[in-house]
């Protein structure tokens, strides 16, 4: 039994430095892994998109993405001011204005989201079409 024990743990260890991930230690993964979420999330990436022009209100960023939510807006702004990939400005006036933009590490990530945007936009028809044709293959 112990070399069963054994042969799964040299696997198990096998697995996790193998991978995309590999070359991060261990502890960092973790990390890694929540980085993607936020840099794939479809709203952080407009967000980041949209902020490129330079700083923006939370009422032109709400005009500027169509379908996001107040909330989902309040809750994206606050997670990538939370990662350090924007800055939030309040400015001491009446009405009270407070302005959003990207920090020099979110402009690292702007270009990569653009990309991934872009690839989207000129693949969608191909994708569209192969969920069809898998949709009414597994009907």
């Amino acid at each position: 039994m112990d070399a069963t024990a054994g042969d799964t743990a040299v696997k198990t260890d096998t697995v996790a430095n193998s991978g995309p991930c590999a070359r991060w230690p261990s502890e960092n993964r973790a990390i890694i892994r929540q980085i993607m979420d936020r840099a794939g999330d479809k709203w952080s990436a407009l967000v980041i998109a949209t902020l490129n022009d330079g700083p923006l209100r939370y009422t032109d960023l709400l005009r500027r993405i169509p379908g996001i939510s107040q909330r989902m807006l309040t809750l994206t702004l606050r997670q990538l001011h939370r990662d350090g990939l924007i800055t939030r400005t309040p400015y001491a006036e009446v009405p009270p204005r407070v302005e959003y933009n990207l920090t020099p590490l979110g402009l690292t990530l702007h270009d990569i989201v653009v990309s991934l945007i872009d690839w989207a936009g000129l693949h969608h028809d191909e994708i569209s079409q192969n969920r069809a044709r898998y949709d009414t293959a597994t009907k």
